[in-house]
């Protein structure tokens, strides 16, 4: 740990990937508590796995064709938020077929950064750092980027809290209210591609999804008020993050990897105590989105 703390103090390098961790946390816990509530991490899935399309065409066209400026941040942006689109619209209109629709951008995005990356010079090492993350590498403007998402996401809730509270606990009774819930479930999935773009930094493709539903998965587990919720998670998002940090540090360990293991082995614990607590006082086994949402409708009713 002291080694830990010496290079926090002497390497800004180590001061950017707590910054960064501290950041993706933000979004992680406001949008994770949505992505847990309303049962989406498969549509989440899908989107972030469509990201390497983005990044692998935005690598070609620097690489292969000097676009220098183009960071692939951007590029995942831009795959993330079309993903978003695409899922949300055609699942929308064919309810039936989600899964389907969702399997089928997941692979089309995967290859097609697989095919961008194929005619990219010197893509192999890039590859590894996005598909398990390398947040021991994230630039002063990448931290940046990362504020104005935050920022958009957090403003987004705050603004339409009420709407997107509603169309997560009880969509028949949002739609009898006139609510535009297709607007809303689709508003939704974006700020969730914005969200995945900044984990994507921390821990990879691979392994985002882990990270935007477990901190919430955990943090549900000791309240039933969202709001309550998306602190808690922020908080323990923030400590997953930290904590995988330091103890990666020292071993030379790869620090998304570490992050999601720490939390993890820190959701099963909770789970596990939660769920002999519940039987000894002979309650029902909810889940936790499933109290959430309990809880959820007595505030709105």
């Amino acid at each position: 740990m002291n080694e830990f703390l010496e290079a926090v103090v002497n390497h800004a390098f180590m001061r950017n990937a707590l910054l960064t961790g501290v950041l993706a946390s933000v979004a992680c816990g406001v949008m994770g508590s949505f992505v847990v509530v309303r049962r989406i991490s498969y549509v989440a899935g899908g989107i972030a796995h469509c990201v390497l399309g983005g990044i692998g065409a935005a690598l070609y066209l620097q690489r292969a064709h000097g676009w220098d400026a183009l960071d692939p941040i951007y590029g995942a942006l831009v795959a993330a938020v079309a993903a978003a689109l695409v899922i949300g619209l055609v699942s929308l209109k064919a309810r039936q077929r989600v899964d389907t629709v969702i399997g089928a951008v997941w692979a089309i995005g995967m290859a097609t950064g697989i095919l961008f990356l194929s005619k990219t010079p010197g893509y192999g090492e890039d590859l590894m750092s996005y598909l398990f993350g390398n947040i021991l590498m994230v630039t002063g403007s990448d931290l940046w980027l990362m504020v104005a998402l935050d920022v958009v996401v957090v403003v987004a809730v705050l603004l339409l809290f009420k709407q997107l509270q509603s169309i997560c606990f009880d969509e028949e009774f949002s739609k009898v209210r006139g609510l535009n819930v297709s607007f809303y479930f689709v508003f939704l999935l974006v700020l969730t591609a914005l969200t995945i773009v900044l984990l994507v930094t921390v821990v990879g493709i691979v392994m985002v999804i882990a990270l935007l539903t477990i901190p919430a998965a955990v943090a549900g587990h000791f309240t039933n008020r969202l709001s309550h919720m998306m602190a808690a998670a922020v908080f323990v998002s923030i400590v997953f993050t930290t904590g995988g940090l330091a103890v990666s540090y020292g071993p030379n360990l790869p620090a998304g990897a570490t992050i999601i293991v720490l939390a993890g082995a820190t959701y099963l614990l909770v789970a596990t105590v939660a769920g002999v607590r519940r039987r000894r006082r002979g309650a029902n086994t909810d889940g936790t989105a499933d109290r959430i949402v309990t809880e959820g409708n007595r505030e709105r009713g």
